[in-house]
């Protein structure tokens, strides 16, 4: 039987993050509530040692500078030598040219195992008519689940679209969870959080579609439970520290909602 959560809580992965300045703490305690271990090492001469002894790698650009783009790709390498999975999280690609050319640099140097961004961000890296305000999606002009499987089968990378629906695709399979809640859109980080959930659910399943299909529904779910006991944004990010740190497998299963495409 699946149990991944069980297998995270047991095993205590090492999850490596070069991520976002704003969300960073938040990222770090979603990963310790889920029971992995997180580690935030930006700096170019400790990153790829890090990462060596990491069992994920989580990079996010959220709050890109040249000098942390080469610490990912520093770390980034690492990981590829020890056949660990990197996440990338292409936060805000769309918005600004730099932006744009440093999540290409990436893609163009390094093996990205999984790609994450909303449905905005991941278009405009396919090459579709997409546009990004900030760090937001906006509407695109094409079917978001023909766009993640085109994608990945261009990659190859396991591509995650985040929204109201979450969509994962391998050019093969293509998920689509609906569990979430719109509160989970009302509090900065969430994506982010999710990108770090990838990650550890990565470390502990080598079928990275699987397993970014499973950190969604588990972080959906937990978002689910804390709505029904928010009254606002505020009480709901408290909440949903506390519903991760009490989900169990069997919680989830009954609970998750799951379509095969």
């Amino acid at each position: 039987m699946n149990e991944p959560l069980k297998t995270i809580r047991e095993t205590k992965p090492l999850i490596h993050h070069i991520t976002n300045w704003v969300t960073i703490y938040d990222c770090a305690n979603m990963t310790r509530a889920f029971g992995a271990l997180p580690v935030m090492a930006h700096a170019p001469e400790e990153c790829a040692d890090m990462t060596k002894i990491s069992s994920a790698l989580v990079l996010n650009i959220g709050t890109l500078t040249s000098e942390i783009i080469d610490s990912m790709l520093f770390s980034a390498t690492a990981a590829n030598e020890k056949n660990i999975p990197v996440v990338l999280d292409a936060v805000g690609v769309g918005a600004t040219k730099f932006r744009d050319e440093m999540a290409a640099k990436i893609l163009a140097s390094v093996h990205i195992d999984i790609i994450k961004g909303n449905y905005s961000e991941i278009a405009k890296l396919a090459g579709e008519n997409a546009e990004t305000k900030g760090v937001e999606a906006t509407s695109i002009n094409a079917d978001p689940a023909k766009v993640a499987k085109a994608f990945a089968k261009s990659g190859p990378y396991i591509v995650v679209m985040t929204g109201k629906e979450d969509i994962i695709s391998d050019g093969n399979r293509t998920f689509i969870v609906k569990n979430g809640h719109e509160l989970m859109g009302s509090i900065v980080g969430t994506g982010c959080m999710a990108a770090s959930i990838i990650g550890l659910f990565a470390a502990v399943n080598r079928d990275y579609c699987d397993a970014a299909r499973d950190a969604l529904c588990y972080f959906g779910v937990a978002g689910e439970l804390a709505a029904a006991k928010s009254n606002g944004p505020g009480s709901f990010k408290v909440h949903l520290y506390d519903e991760v740190f009490n989900l169990s497998d069997e919680k989830v299963r009954s609970r998750e909602t799951v379509e095969e495409r």
